[in-house]
C-alpha cells in the first residue's frame, strides 16, 4: 500500500486556520480538530503590511 492510501487508515487530526465554521463542522463530526484564529497581517493590505514590517 502506498503512503497516501495509508493515511485513510489512520485517525484524522486537523489544524484549522481561519474560517471557524470549518472547525465547528469537523467538531460536530467528532473529528479531532483545533482552531487557530489566524488572519493576514494588516488585513492583507500589502502596503500597510510592508510598513509594519519595518517596525520590527
Amino acid at each position: 500500500m502506498n503512503k497516501v492510501n495509508e493515511l485513510f487508515n489512520k485517525e484524522l487530526k486537523i489544524i484549522n486556520m481561519g474560517i471557524e465554521s470549518f472547525y465547528t463542522d469537523l467538531k460536530e463530526q467528532k473529528v479531532k480538530v483545533i482552531h487557530v484564529d489566524w488572519r493576514p497581517v494588516a488585513g492583507g493590505n500589502k502596503k500597510l503590511s510592508s510598513l509594519l514590517s519595518k517596525l520590527k
